[in-house]
């Protein structure tokens, strides 16, 4: 008996070192047969043979992630010839090369190094690269081979991505063919080091998107691409080698990029806690993202209602082509360039991604000034900027038309677009008439505007002090704006278009006081929003409002026209959208039959697209606060715009996170943490977006929700259909004919990704923009906020739209600390 026990416990033994290796390399004519594994030394990464998920007839030799319990790929020796049994062997040689065996012993991969090893080893590091090098060899740079230098889909930390002009190696990534197939799919991401490199990502050889140069900062169309506490990158071009690079700050952060099979350059992050991968950034964010959308010459502008749009002394080269939409022939010049002449100057085009340069020559050497010399003498040169923006150094010369560019804002660059003679001068001309024009008026507007401020606030001054007429005078600065200050209307020009106010132009009351419709004298249609001396909003909402959406251009947005401060009033005109608000359709029983589901999802993309210009493409990061149905406003084709800006709050730099102790917005769209702890952040506008989307989907509001088998409110309600899989019973009867499946659940998963209780676990906007618009993978969604909350009956039965007119929290912050 006692033998026999012995000999179970050998038989363990060797079962258990047959299938898993601790020591981390493999010697010369040493192997490793399927269901043999080697672990790195600190057991971060372990290669051996595997089955790609739902695959259990092909076998593949390579690396993955030791420690994440989903099973994570990161190199695959041979995507072309997949084994179709175990009878797989790799074996290292003599000579240094890995080479790996079928069944009949023919080579279906091998190594393939031009250099040979001196008693090689073959070694698997924690990085995840796997290096051939001579035995007793201690300099991490010397090996024969390495797999960083042949990456698949994975693109890992301490990996140059790039080229090795010396030994001839071009390092890119190839997508898998599909999630559960590693073959060479049909997108590949590589430096392409014609005129000035930058990083091209193919469909074939179709370009799909581009990166842009490297600027000194970022590559310039990758905005989203910015220090941060994860990891630090940079970039490397000299005469030697062209690569990018990132390392970690924290070795315990597990991270890495890939190229999925739908062409979406995406980076992840282990989260050890959800046992996930989280998205963190794509390097696609929207349809501007496409290469060369608006031709040569054109420029895309992902926040104009036409996308595309010609720069300046340019026109369309095909009006009739534009008409439909159909950008691809650009724009051609209004006036041809006269190089012989010397007459020809240059344009400054501010905050754009650099166009294609592949046709470009370059200098870091040189500066603007000598580069503009340069761009002058040659013919050929179409425009010049700078290589590097943080010193306004080097100089790079397109010699070609100008293709792929886009408007970025403040994240954006300055071109120099050579332009003929009669369209500088006109420019000048035109210049001086606004000065002549302009000057004047924005002083004399300026001048009023404090007059009439300081009025106003005088007749409030005797109880409050002289504090708030410094606030009005700082107010008056702080409002005046690059092309004019915002228009003041007349009082008696308001009474006018609203027929001195009358219910018969009232459209309805919020909680800044009462909206009318009204008519200007030259028949534009204008909407005003009059302060009630009732409301619990004064002049800090007015200031703010006037501030904060002044200064802000979206299609997605409201835009107001200017403001009324006399008679002792305080008006803010907007335009006017004709069918009103969100909330008067989607909670409406007849109305809302006119919302199909395209209507709905339009809808929801146009809301996302207007959050993320806030968060993110703003002059400063805005933070709605008081994100819900009846802010949302629809235009003639029902195009949604975000309004009432009363109660937003700016940020600036990198900051996204306040604290307030003055609670203020709707019960039902408020996050969790903003409600207790008055702690508000991007994220606690994206938990109100999420709300938004289930009442947009479901035709039912989130506060007032009631069901006959609970008491949970609307998000409890579409939390507890998703885990029982009936997400789908959410949806309104009216769209139930017109409704798309896939984009119903989508949209449902990605709403409840957006109210989940903790806002560490909510996406970010200009992910859920990226998630709206592509087929990505969707992380599950934890309980979302508010779900345990058991409500009065009393409560179901109260209609939120009483009460939401004041848009002011009624809880009393009884901390005594400054948070």
């Amino acid at each position: 008996m006692a033998a026999f026990s012995f000999f179970l416990f050998i038989t363990a033994i060797s079962t258990l070192l047959s299938t898993s290796t601790s020591i981390s390399t493999l010697t010369a004519n040493q192997n490793i047969t399927d269901g043999e594994t080697i672990i790195s030394d600190h057991e971060a990464f372990k290669m051996g043979f595997f089955s790609p998920t739902n695959s259990s007839t092909n076998r593949y030799f390579g690396i993955w992630y030791n420690r994440i319990s989903v099973t994570t790929v990161v190199w695959v020796a041979n995507r072309e010839t997949p084994l179709t049994d175990n009878s797989g062997v790799l074996v290292l040689n003599n000579n240094g090369t890995l080479t790996l065996l079928n069944r009949t012993k023919h080579v279906i991969w091998s190594s393939n190094s031009s250099e040979s090893g001196n008693n090689p080893v073959a070694q698997l590091l924690d990085t995840g690269n796997l290096i051939i090098k001579n035995a007793g060899d201690t300099n991490p740079d010397s090996y024969v081979w390495q797999s960083f230098d042949y990456p698949g889909d994975t693109f890992l930390p301490s990996m140059k991505f790039g080229i090795d002009f010396v030994r001839g190696i071009n390092k890119y990534l190839t997508a898998w063919k599909a999630d559960n197939d590693p073959s060479p799919g049909e997108y590949t991401n590589r430096f392409d080091s014609d005129g000035y490199p930058q990083i091209l990502l193919r469909r074939g050889s179709e370009v799909v998107f581009n990166s842009g140069p490297w600027n000194g900062l970022r590559f310039s169309g990758m905005p989203n691409l910015r220090p941060n506490d994860i990891y630090t990158f940079g970039f490397e071009f000299n005469e030697r080698e062209l690569y990018y690079r990132y390392e970690l700050v924290n070795n315990f952060t597990v991270t890495r990029m890939i190229l999925s099979p739908g062409g979406v350059i995406q980076r992840f992050i282990w989260i050890e806690r959800t046992q996930e991968w989280n998205l963190y950034l794509s390097a696609q964010m929207d349809n501007c993202d496409r290469y060369g959308l608006c031709g040569p010459y054109g420029v895309c502008n992902i926040n104009e209602n036409q996308a595309c749009g010609c720069m300046r002394g340019f026109d369309e080269k095909f009006p009739e082509e534009w008409r439909r939409a159909d950008w691809t022939n650009g724009c051609v010049r209004k006036a041809e360039l006269d190089c012989a002449g010397g007459s020809d100057g240059f344009v400054k085009m501010t905050g754009l991604k650099l166009p294609d340069t592949r046709k470009t020559r370059f200098n870091a050497s040189m500066n603007l000034e000598e580069c503009e010399r340069d761009c002058l003498r040659d013919c050929n040169c179409t425009a010049y900027a700078s290589i590097d923006i943080r010193t306004a150094s080097g100089c790079l010369i397109w010699l070609d038309d100008l293709i792929d560019v886009r408007v970025y804002g403040e994240n954006g660059q300055d071109v120099y677009v050579k332009m003929a003679a009669s369209e500088l001068h006109s420019k000048a001309k035109a210049k001086m008439k606004v000065r002549i024009i302009v000057i004047p008026v924005l002083v004399g507007v300026a001048v009023l505007l404090g007059l009439c401020l300081f009025a106003l606030y005088r007749r409030r001054q005797k109880k409050k002090g002289v504090t708030n007429l410094v606030r009005a005078t700082n107010f008056a600065k702080e409002n005046e704006r690059e092309e004019g200050e915002l228009p003041l209307f007349a009082f008696n020009t308001i009474a006018i278009a609203t027929k001195n106010f009358s219910d018969e132009c009232k459209l309805g009351e919020g909680g800044y006081g009462p909206v009318y419709k009204g008519m200007l004298v030259e028949g534009k249609e204008i909407a005003v929003k009059r302060h009630s001396r009732k409301s619990k909003q004064g002049l800090d909402e007015f200031q703010n409002e006037v501030q904060c959406i002044a200064k802000l251009q979206h299609r997605n947005l409201v835009r107001l026209l200017g403001c009324c401060i006399e008679e002792d009033e305080r008006m803010l005109i907007y335009e006017y959208m004709p069918n009103k608000s969100l909330n008067s359709f989607i909670f409406d029983e007849r109305k809302r039959k006119s919302l199909d589901w395209s209507k709905r999802y339009n809808i929801i993309i146009g809301i996302a697209r207007g959050l993320l210009y806030l968060h993110q493409d703003s002059r400063l990061r805005i933070i709605h606060r008081d994100l819900k149905a009846s802010n949302i406003l629809l235009d003639k084709d029902m195009n949604p715009r975000i309004s009432d800006f009363g109660l937003a709050r700016s940020m600036e730099g990198s900051k996204t996170e306040a604290n307030t102790r003055r609670v203020m917005g709707t019960y039902g769209y408020m996050a969790p943490e903003y409600t207790i702890d008055g702690i508000y952040s991007t994220k606690s506008d994206v938990f109100s977006f999420g709300v938004l989307v289930l009442e947009i989907i479901s035709g039912k509001k989130n506060r007032g929700f009631r069901h006959a088998n609970h008491d949970l409110n609307l998000l409890g309600h579409a939390w507890r259909l998703y885990r029982n899989a009936k997400q789908l019973d959410l949806i309104d009867e009216n769209i139930k004919s017109s409704y798309v499946q896939s984009q119903v659940n989508r949209a449902i998963h990605i709403g409840l990704l957006c109210v989940q209780k903790y806002p560490e676990d909510r996406p970010d906007m200009p992910l859920v923009v990226v998630m709206l618009g592509s087929q990505i993978p969707l992380p599950e969604p934890n309980q979302p906020g508010f779900y345990t909350e058991r409500r009065r009956p009393q409560e179901a039965d109260t209609s939120s739209s009483i009460h939401e007119w004041s848009s002011s929290n009624r809880l009393s912050v009884t901390y005594l600390e400054p948070r």
